[in-house]
């Protein structure tokens, strides 16, 4: 594996070099291993470095941060930790450790234990795969369950006939690794899967480590495929009793996924996006409010995602009407659409069949979204306005006229201002305020 690691960018063989160098100097082995090494062997690009440690994974990471002047976050409880050099390019390190399952379903009992022990509590053996970065076995491939035959054959195989048992979110995990390669699940996998559907293991763990799970996979590039493939092995009715993939929802979520890619290749670069939550609630886009807030209360997501999530199936039909109406100014979009996310204004562009509704949004993505305006208080008192709660009244009114193209330059906005106040606009504003 030598000659793999070689053709990696030099940044990152040379991260590796200095983290086997560090793990010698201080005893231990050191393992690239999951995911990384499963990739290296297909020649897909994945920059998240795995490490696994025989020795003290969080020494070995306080050293590693030590030597590269890098952010380190450690959870001892754990022994793990990820060290960070720039917001591409971290290690997640983790000691080495054997675990077991005290009930089917339950979170494991970790103890500290070698690599052997640290490959047979993974999931497929596809993710068992380890390399060496020490010095003097730099290179060297353990392969003790198969796994790179099994990525050659491209498929997806258990290590053992209680795994989905043990942990039911590897179902999860199976369908997303099955549809991002294309790989096959095996046979006696795929009946051991089915059995742990028919045992319902879906429903025998905590919510939280499914949310986790099915986020991950809606963050897949085309997360329609793996959904569909998981209504078809093991349904839908582990996140709501009434969810199914009927075929308008299905129309919804690729439209959801159009417009997810529309917005990636138009604006990645300046603004983040949370496609995931775009998905779900496209998933969930045939049930009523009451059972989506009752998804997002069961599967506990963060104040801000149910936020999000509810706030376009409440607002959706309404904004959709105001949104399609021919000859809508800039200002009554940017006002329409400022409020919101930029997850519920892409659900809005996915839901809208009318074109005026499709020009307005990416009007306000490309023209219209962060406007603002020069003024501040100081230059309306330098016009003799006294301050007051119409001050905003003042810049709202500026603000739509630069949006409506009236204004542009601060002396512009200047002179605006100054027509108002000779009409006797400011004057009203501030009588009202004095009226309640």
């Amino acid at each position: 594996m030598e000659k793999h690691l070689k053709r990696l960018p030099e940044e990152l063989l040379s991260l590796i070099c200095v983290s086997g160098d560090i793990a010698g100097h201080l005893g231990f082995r050191a393992y690239l291993v999951g995911g990384f090494v499963r990739d290296l062997i297909l020649g897909v690009k994945n920059f998240d470095l795995d490490i696994a440690v025989e020795g003290d994974g969080i020494l070995f990471a306080e050293a590693l941060a030590e030597k590269l002047n890098a952010k380190i976050i450690s959870h001892k409880r754990f022994g793990t930790a990820t060290v960070t050099l720039k917001p591409h390019l971290k290690l997640d390190i983790a000691t080495t450790r054997k675990e077991f399952y005290p009930e089917p379903g339950s979170l494991p009992v970790v103890n500290k234990g070698s690599i052997k022990d640290d490959l047979f509590r993974r999931d497929f053996t596809i993710n068992t795969l380890v390399i060496a970065i020490n010095k003097d076995n730099f290179g060297q491939l353990m392969d003790l369950f198969k796994g790179k035959s099994d990525i050659l054959a491209r498929k997806v195989r258990i290590l053992h006939n209680l795994s989905f048992i043990d942990d039911p979110t590897r179902i999860l995990r199976a369908v997303r690794f099955q549809k991002r390669y294309d790989f096959q699940i095996e046979p006696n996998t795929l009946k051991r899967l089915k059995e742990a559907v028919k045992l319902k293991m879906l429903f025998a763990i905590e919510p939280q480590r499914l949310r986790d799970e099915l986020i991950l996979m809606l963050k897949e590039n085309e997360p329609l495929r793996a959904l569909k493939r998981l209504e078809e092995l093991a349904g839908l009715s582990f996140i709501n009793p009434d969810l199914k993939l009927s075929g308008k929802t299905e129309k919804f979520l690729g439209s959801c996924q159009d417009q997810v890619k529309w917005f990636k290749s138009k604006f990645s670069q300046h603004r983040h996006l949370d496609s995931w939550l775009v998905y779900l609630a496209g998933l969930l886009s045939g049930l009523d409010l009451e059972a989506v807030r009752a998804v997002c209360e069961r599967f506990v997501f963060r104040k801000g995602e149910a936020k999000r999530i509810l706030e376009f199936f409440l607002l959706r039909d309404k904004l959709l009407v105001k949104l399609s109406l021919p000859g809508l100014r800039p200002s009554s979009v940017f006002h329409l659409l400022e409020p919101l996310s930029y997850e519920v204004i892409i659900l809005l562009k996915a839901a809208a069949a009318n074109k005026f509704a499709h020009v307005n949004m990416e009007n306000f993505f490309h023209a219209y979204n962060g406007t603002a305006i020069y003024l501040r208080g100081h230059d309306l008192k330098g016009l003799g306005i006294a301050p007051g709660p119409h001050y905003q009244k003042i810049f709202r009114r500026v603000l739509n006229a630069k949006l409506n193209g009236k204004v542009k330059t601060v002396q512009e906005e200047l002179d605006f201002v100054k027509k108002l106040k000779n009409a006797g606009t400011v004057a009203r504003f501030g009588k009202e305020n004095s009226n309640g």
